[in-house]
């Protein structure tokens, strides 16, 4: 298991629980909204905001947090991330805030302390980039975009 470290911002509710696994097989923590006393953010139809989590995390080098939508948000509401997944880099300590985006038809009102997304951590691989002359060649070549058939 790796550890991620927590601190919460100035201001912050520290009633609102740290992003926490729902299930045992969970692969992403949910975490919630922190909001500025505690006042609900209303998102209308088409509508993107930031949403604090009034958290601050520490993860650890080799590794990242992937920020995701929440499935049910996501088809009863359809409340989502336009940057999804969204990638938290293992140096940066800045203040955790989520991108919420409301592509459904209805307004959508963001609760205090309310699950907002999922948090995944994943392991991270750098890879050098080489400037070459040629690449190899393959069965699909420069097939792009539904190239590889329907079925």
């Amino acid at each position: 298991m790796v550890a991620i470290r927590v601190i919460r911002e100035d201001g912050a509710d520290p009633a609102v629980a740290l992003p926490s696994y729902e299930t045992t097989g969970a692969a992403g923590a949910d975490v919630r909204a922190n909001l500025p006393d505690g006042k609900a953010i209303i998102l209308e139809p088409g509508e993107r905001t930031l949403v604090p989590t009034g958290l601050r995390i520490e993860i650890p080098n080799g590794y990242e947090v992937q920020v995701r939508p929440r499935s049910g948000l996501a088809l009863k509401h359809g409340i989502t991330l336009p940057n999804t997944p969204g990638t938290i880099d293992s140096d940066y300590r800045g203040p955790l805030g989520v991108i919420l985006l409301n592509a459904g038809q209805e307004r959508f009102e963001i609760s205090h302390g309310e699950r907002i997304a999922q948090l995944v951590v994943a392991p991270v691989v750098q890879a050098s980039f080489e400037a070459v002359e040629e690449l190899n060649v393959t069965e699909r070549g420069a097939g792009g975009f539904g190239s590889t058939g329907s079925s």
